[in-house]
This record gives structure tokens, C-alpha cells and sequence, in this order.
């Protein structure tokens, strides 16, 4: 059942379901989970960035107004599109130089046109990925593409970009405005980009779902530990990239790493948010489903032939903790074995912790220690947690733990994670007791 709007457009009507949380709760959360794919949908029938996030915000503003006193609707992603949809036309209609876009704009627009939100997950993913492909143009340099790309697909705020890059917020806040201005004088399109030119942008794509990820799976800043909402829509992007493009190994080997590490989600944090390292979690909670479907995976990257990179390595690191039955049975060698080639692939700083934790693991305490000296003044690791809590974990494994209590206290005033923070001083009191 529709309801007529002002403009004599339809919207889908509002029925309040049965057990809903209150109205606050539900926009905040359908605005996380589909804010994106909205953004997205917008700026395919639109052709224009700034116009897109203006109407989805648009929408959003009519959802806060009508929603606590008419009810949720029973498909609240497309009763935001819809109202997006009928504030675009407004808009075109009160523009006189306008008039050819409204026509073009009203064919795309037509009721059996519109993307069910719920029905067709496909269909919008595409869209998804469109807009990916557009923020990761060349035109942009590696550092705004992955502003860009968080800002308007991982729906991070400029805040929390800012930290993840080590910024202001001022001044990633002027860099996403310049990368927007630099897409619109550019004439960049929507449209998926094809053969060379597609594979051209494949890197910069994976990399910014890699980076959605991770700020998923271990949040830069806020109180809660991880963010499944961010890990399950770059679980899907992978997902529907790999369909995509099935004959890149590093692809496949993108999806097979997220599947992995995603598997460990519900073991990553107690029944009060608390987080929970590797080492103590429980594995019966891991999701089996997820470790076939990324060992599975990390076999078709396996089996195109083609060199194993980056996302592939850390993919058969990552196979390597999904079968061991318990945090004993890992085996650590071959995990530094994988991390060597990994430091040979992308020589940098993250991957040598990583390689130190791995070295520390496998030959002993002195040996990750080792791998870590060289990074003591690192420009990359200068003001994060990273370095400080690693070398506390493998002071702590040599028996140093004045030492390692000293580095844990380090790493817990630089991490912007509370949940973090509490994990680091819990290390801290079990060294001094």
C-alpha cells in the first residue's frame, strides 16, 4: 500500500510492526546499515556526489520527523529512498536550466524502476561498488581515495578518519572536500569501469575494503571494541568482487582473509563488550560456516596460479589460526615463515610488529624483540599503541615484567579504544600481581 506525498509522488506507507525497539534506536541503526547503500543509489540516478549525500541526508531529517509518531516503516531503506528520490525531483523540477536532466531523471525513476532495498541485495551491491570504484579514481591520490572511501562507504566520521591517518579533523575534513571537488571538475562517471581501466583501480578497491574492515574488526576510537556492522559490509563488497572479477588471485585472497577473520567475531568479546585476545578466546564460538568459506576461497586463489600477494599471504596466516583446534596447537613457524614473505611483498612497519609477534611466537621472545629494534623511531608507528603493546607482550613472554608492565601503561595512553585501554591495564595488574 502506497501513500500519496505532496508533490504527488508515492512513498511506501508506514505500518508500525509488532516488538520494534523505540524510534531513535531503529533510525540510528537503519541509518548505519544503509546510509551507504543509499549514498549510493543516489549518486547512479543523480550523476552528483554532493547532491546524493545532500538528499540522503534529506531523508534522514524526514525520518527523524515522521518515524517516532507514525512508526517504522516495514522496509525502512526504501522508504528513505523513496523520499531521496522525491526530494531529487523537487529539486530538478525548481531548476530551469535543469529541464533535460529532469526528463532523463524521470525515466529512471519510474515505479517498477526502483531497487527494492530488501529484495534485491545484488542489484544495490552493484551500486555499492560503483561508488567504490568512483572515490578510488585516479584522479585522486592514494591518501584521499581512502578518505573518501571511508567517509562515504564505511560511513566513518571525518573524526574517526582523521585518527585511523594520525590528522587533524580539519584537516582530513578539507581533504574529503578536496577529493569531492576534485571528482566533480574531473567529470568522473558513476558507471563501472571496465577492462584496463577497471583493473587499474582493482588495487586502491581492495585496499579501501581492507581498510573498512579493519576499522570493523579493531575500531581506531569509541568505546566499543569492534564494529560488525563496517566487518559485514566489507564481507559483502569482497563477496560480490570476487564474483566480479573471479580470475585475480588477490581478490579471492582479499575475500578468504575477511571470511577468516571474521569468523572470530563473536569470540572477540564477553557477554559485557569486553574484549578478548586471541590467545583466551574461546574457538567452539568461532563460526565454522565463515573458515569454510575463506578456506575455500583461499583455494581458488591458490588455484589460479598467479604469485600470492599481500591479501593471499595474510590469508594463509590467517588459515593458520583457523585450524588449530586450540591457541597451542598454532603453528607459529610457518606463520613466520608466511610473514617473511609477507615483509618482502609490502615492506612496512605494521607487517614487521606483526612479524615480530609472529618470530616471537615461534623462536622465542629474543628473536621478536629483534625484529622490533629497527622500529624504535619509526615515523609510521610514532603515536600509536602498536609498537609499545607488542614489545610489552614479548617482554612480558621473557620474564621482564617491570619492563613490560611499563610498556603495556605506554600503549594504553596512546590507543583511543576504551575497550583497548581496559585490556592493556588488566595486562598491567596480572604483571604486578
Amino acid at each position: 500500500m502506497m501513500r500519496p506525498a505532496s508533490d504527488g509522488q508515492d512513498v511506501p506507507s508506514v505500518t508500525i510492526a509488532e516488538g520494534t525497539p523505540a524510534p531513535e534506536t531503529v533510525i540510528t541503526a537503519v541509518w548505519r546499515s544503509e546510509s551507504v547503500r543509499l549514498i549510493a543509489a543516489l549518486v547512479r540516478i543523480t550523476r552528483d556526489l554532493s547532491l546524493a549525500e545532500d538528499l540522503a541526508q534529506d531523508a534522514l531529517v524526514a525520518a527523524l520527523e515522521q518515524w517516532p509518531g507514525d512508526g517504522i516503516p516495514v522496509t525502512p531503506g526504501a522508504w528513505l529512498l523513496a523520499v531521496a528520490k522525491r526530494r531529487a525531483v523537487d529539486q530538478f523540477r525548481q531548476s530551469q536550466t535543469q529541464r533535460r536532466r529532469l526528463t532523463e531523471l524521470g525515466h529512471r525513476l519510474k515505479e517498477n524502476d526502483m531497487p527494492d532495498l530488501d529484495a534485491q541485495v545484488d542489484y544495490i551491491e552493484d551500486d555499492v561498488l560503483r561508488l567504490i570504484f568512483l572515490t578510488c579514481h585516479p584522479v585522486l591520490s592514494p591518501e584521499s581515495r581512502a578518505a573518501l572511501t571511508l567517509r562515504l562507504v564505511g560511513g566513518l566520521t571525518t573524526e574517526e578518519i582523521a585518527a585511523a591517518f594520525l590528522v587533524k579533523s580539519s584537516t582530513m575534513g578539507q581533504r574529503i572536500s578536496r577529493a569531492k571537488r576534485t571528482l566533480v571538475e574531473s567529470g568522473a562517471t558513476v558507471e563501472l569501469p571496465a577492462g584496463r581501466e577497471r583493473r587499474e583501480r582493482l588495487d586502491d578497491v581492495l585496499a579501501v575494503i581492507y581498510l573498512i574492515f579493519n576499522e570493523g574488526y579493531a575500531a581506531t576510537a569509541g568505546p566499543d571494541w569492534i564494529r560488525p556492522d563496517l566487518c559485514s559490509e566489507a564481507l559483502r563488497l569482497a563477496r560480490t568482487l570476487a564474483a566480479m572479477v573471479p580470475d585475480d588471485t588477490e581478490v579471492h585472497g582479499l575475500q578468504a582473509l575477511l571470511e577468516l577473520q571474521a569468523s572470530r567475531t563473536h569470540a572477540r568479546t564477553g557477554t559485557s563488550g569486553e574484549a578478548i585476545l586471541l590467545d583466551d578466546q574461546d574457538r567452539a564460538r568461532w563460526d565454522h560456516l565463515l573458515i569454510r568459506r575463506g578456506l575455500a576461497a583461499l583455494s581458488r586463489a591458490e588455484e589460479l596460479g598467479q604469485p600470492a600477494g599481500v591479501y593471499t599471504l595474510q590469508a594463509a596466516i590467517a588459515a593458520c589460526h583457523a585450524k588449530a583446534r586450540t591457541a597451542k596447537e598454532t603453528d607459529w613457524q610457518q606463520i613466520a615463515s608466511l610473514y617473511d614473505l609477507l615483509s618482502q611483498a609490502a615492506r612496512n612497519p605494521v607487517v614487521e610488529v606483526n612479524r615480530a609477534v609472529a618470530y616471537g611466537r615461534a623462536y622465542g621472545p629474543k628473536a621478536g624483540l629483534a625484529i622490533l629494534a629497527p622500529l624504535a623511531d619509526d615515523s609510521v608507528l610514532a603515536g600509536s599503541h602498536l609498537l609499545p603493546s607488542v614489545r610489552g607482550d614479548l617482554l612480558a613472554l621473557a620474564g621482564r615484567s617491570a619492563e613490560a608492565a611499563a610498556e603495556f601503561r605506554r600503549a594504553a595512553a596512546l590507543t583511543r579504544n576504551e575497550r583497548e585501554r581496559q585490556v592493556l591495564l588488566q595486562r598491567v595488574e596480572r604483571l604486578q600481581l
